[in-house]
């Protein structure tokens, strides 16, 4: 470097120390970070194995109850955000468990909520109200605020993959809670009840939304199933995604919820996909099948009940060994609310 650079450059270092004493720094000197030509996320892919991670939650079931816990969840945090609770930079991921007899007490806040079953049958999540017995597969939402309670009078342990926009809250700083006066919130409808009456294509005459999430909070494995399969019969899957839909508000047809988006898709035995990439990190569990995801180069082999995360534009793609199926959710009503999604299909 010649003696003119040398120069120019100890003394643009010194004027970035005078500025700093008043809380200024270059954009200049961040501006490719700041502003990068495409997507650069922290994150990595990862997956996790639940039957490597059941023996670890099972053990915290000796440790501490439901009731002093809150919540007994094992947080999926992503390798590349050491400390920060968090699968993506927007989203939050763990494996709850409720042992037979628990109670995880009542309460609300203004984060929005999924749980998707993976293992047991029985165990109930009760919203504003209502409750819903959990089965494998089972997709519920506990909408913003709303007041939410477990519990799990059946036989065995149950456990579920909890999904919540909890980074997305913490960035923009309007994080509330509270807790209810009761462990288990007082039942005013029946089971069922918001299934019957927003699910089946019809909506009560005097229906009046009361927020922007779905007024369906649980949608059952099996009809999810069957609509697949239906899919399937109807025409050859998408070249990177298989059989793909996406759980809707019944009322709105928009997204089950205005933070989260959930999505359902069967990947047939023998199927090879294209390569895909979008702005949305995505986090998916594996309901039943096998076979593997290559994310930027990075192949990953899955079973059922496992999780992994596929990183925003990084590209991906997905093969399977046997008819699977692949429960995913990502922040997209968030980016397309805003006008910032893109997706790319890449060529095979």
């Amino acid at each position: 470097m010649s003696q003119p650079a040398i120069d120019i450059r100890a003394r643009r270092d010194a004027y970035y120390r005078r500025i700093a004493a008043k809380h200024l720094t270059p954009l200049w000197e961040s501006m490719s970070a700041l502003v990068p030509e495409h997507p650069q996320s922290p994150c990595v892919p990862m997956i996790w194995r639940y039957d490597e991670l059941r023996p670890w939650l099972l053990e915290a079931g000796q440790l501490i109850s439901a009731q002093e816990a809150v919540r007994r969840v094992l947080i999926l945090e992503n390798p590349g955000l050491p400390g920060s609770s968090a699968i993506t930079q927007s989203l939050y991921a763990g494996l709850q468990l409720i042992l037979p007899g628990e109670i995880a007490p009542s309460h609300r806040h203004t984060q929005s909520a999924l749980r998707l079953i993976v293992e047991g049958s029985g165990a109930f999540t009760a919203v504003e109200g209502e409750r819903a017995t959990m089965h494998p597969g089972d997709f519920i939402i506990t909408p913003s605020w709303t007041w939410h309670d477990h519990g799990n009078p059946a036989s065995g342990p149950v456990v579920w993959l909890d999904g919540l926009d909890i980074p997305l809250v913490r960035f923009f700083e309007c994080g509330f809670a509270e807790n209810d006066l009761q462990d288990a919130q007082s039942l005013t409808r029946p089971e069922g009840d918001a299934l019957a009456r927003y699910g089946n294509n019809l909506l009560p005459v005097d229906y009046e939304p009361q927020s922007k999430s779905s007024p369906v909070f649980a949608y059952p494995y099996e009809r999810t199933r069957e609509s697949l399969e239906q899919l399937r019969r109807s025409g050859p899957p998408h070249a990177s995604h298989g059989h793909k839909m996406q759980f809707v508000n019944p009322a709105t047809g928009g997204y089950a919820m205005p933070s989260i988006a959930a999505f359902i898709q069967l990947v047939p035995a023998g199927f090879v996909g294209t390569g895909y990439r979008s702005t949305d990190g995505t986090v998916f569990h594996v309901i039943e099948g096998n076979g593997a995801i290559t994310i930027a180069g990075q192949r990953m082999l899955f079973g059922a009940r496992d999780t992994f995360v596929a990183p925003a534009w990084l590209p991906y793609s997905l093969t399977a060994d046997a008819d699977s199926v692949l429960f995913s959710f990502s922040d997209r009503p968030v980016q397309r609310a805003l006008g910032l999604w893109r997706e790319q299909l890449l060529p095979a």
